[in-house]
């Protein structure tokens, strides 16, 4: 199918991986670049490769003259690199995984974005679908490569995906029927620069839609609806505080979707939600508006509703040991994100935050503890300018532990809490600084937390 076209993929992390392979299969001409040397990579993946002829470059960039016809970017790579701009340059196009997966592939889209609360709500609204009979693929910045299962899938399946900004903003043809952006707080600072372009960036999952898809966004959000105001999608919104004509909202202690023609449907209590926070109501909220714009009817909707627990590393209760909570919210990535992990805490928290930096501000975080957190345990690169932050809104100094890696912010909790308390990792950071992902740094939190109990 595309024999004899000439692909780079930057970067073998999991959508790497997956577009090199799917290339692979359509006999396509693909060179691999990655910044890790050899002996740092997979063996029998390399070996994989070397097999299908397909050309390695590790542990550097590529000769600025190599020609390219396109760029198969991973999301957490920048286009900006200048091996790329000399490729682009040169004739090549710049894009995403996602974008050659929805030009390689067949199926519908359920796109959605936002700064905080992809994860959770794209699972939700896999699970409605799934109720609800659809044929249904859960993907993309979630962890399974949207490519992975879009070629060769069937004309009426569902790619419910969560799409990141740096998926989105090399994405040139992409259009979800039904899109999603969720809200906008100040993330990826380092990658973007602005929030301006960060917001553009998100833009992009609308971009292409026309009248005949729709577009949910949230009507609390000032930032997003601003944007919708560019959108030619068929607006339908979700609100936590206000009566929608249309939309998703909340009536009394009850979720309920208004139709276009006025008509309502009540979903299920609030109070049936087992997800806690109102930032997750938020999601019920943006997952049940998808879900109606997809067809599937209020009781399918209702049902995952009332059964849905949550995700791993988000808000994930992962042990209690002499009376305190372990609490593993890794998914917390930015400030605006661990300020919601922190509205959700009932009782005195102990904070383990910090991680990798992507310039963002940390003040208001810290004026969200709010009396809620007793101790500040603070690791990794951030870790310095989440202290200054607290000292300079009157946080007490001896209340700030500075801490070398995860073992020991959680020993020292443990020493430090009381029956009642809670132990929350909800860093406001990006993990990249000690480990290859949340996922990994959750999981190291939660390996520590079994070690107490041993």
């Amino acid at each position: 199918m595309l024999q004899g076209r000439k692909y780079l993929v930057v970067g073998l992390g999991r959508s790497g991986i997956a577009a090199a392979k799917a290339l692979i299969g359509l006999r396509a001409d693909v060179t691999i670049q990655d910044k890790k040397r050899s002996e740092e990579l997979d063996g029998s993946l390399i070996q994989y490769f070397k097999n299908h002829d397909v050309t390695c470059c590790f542990g550097r960039d590529l000769k600025p003259d190599a020609r390219y016809d396109t760029v198969v970017m991973s999301p957490g790579i920048s286009p900006l690199l200048p091996f790329v701009m000399e490729a682009q340059a040169n004739g090549a196009e710049v894009i995403s995984e996602l974008e050659l997966a929805f030009r390689l592939g067949r199926g519908q889209y359920a796109a959605i974005t936002g700064t905080n609360g992809k994860t959770t709500t794209t699972t939700l609204v896999g699970e409605i679908f799934k109720e609800a009979g659809l044929r249904t693929e859960v993907v993309g910045n979630i962890g399974v490569p949207v490519i992975s299962k879009s070629i060769g899938a069937a004309e009426d399946t569902w790619f419910v995906t969560e799409v990141s900004s740096f998926q989105l903003e090399i994405a040139e043809t992409f259009r979800p029927r039904i899109s999603a952006l969720l809200n906008l707080t100040p993330d990826h600072l380092d990658r973007h620069k602005t929030m301006e372009r960060y917001a553009q960036a998100k833009a992009n999952v609308f971009r292409n839609q026309g009248p005949e898809d729709y577009f949910i966004v949230n009507r609390d959000d000032a930032a997003c609806w601003q944007l919708a105001e560019d959108c030619r999608a068929a607006v339908f919104a979700f609100s936590r505080t206000q009566r929608l004509a249309q939309g998703a909202y909340v009536e009394g202690e009850t979720i309920v979707v208004a139709d276009k023609s006025g008509c309502i449907h009540e979903i299920c209590g609030v109070r049936e939600l087992q997800i806690p926070g109102a930032h997750n109501l938020e999601n019920a909220l943006a997952a049940s508006a998808i879900a109606f714009c997809a067809g599937v009817v209020p009781a399918a909707i209702a049902s995952v509703l009332r059964k849905f627990a949550g995700v791993e590393h988000r808000l994930e209760l992962c042990g209690i040991v002499d009376g305190v909570r372990y609490i593993n919210d890794s998914k917390g990535t930015n400030p605006d994100s661990s300020i919601k992990a922190l509205e959700a805490m009932t009782t005195p928290v102990l904070l383990i935050a910090g991680g990798y930096d992507k310039k963002s501000a940390y003040d208001e975080f810290v004026r969200a503890f709010g009396g809620r957190v007793r101790k500040l345990l603070l690791l990794g690169a951030t870790a310095a300018a989440i202290g200054e932050a607290a000292l300079a809104q009157g946080y007490a100094e001896e209340d700030i532990l500075r801490c070398r890696d995860m073992d020991e912010c959680v020993k020292r909790a443990a020493q430090l809490a009381e029956a009642g308390d809670t132990v929350l990792l909800s860093p406001a950071c990006a993990s990249w600084d000690m480990y290859d992902s949340y996922e990994q740094r959750g999981r190291h939190f939660k390996d520590c937390v079994r070690n107490l109990q041993s």
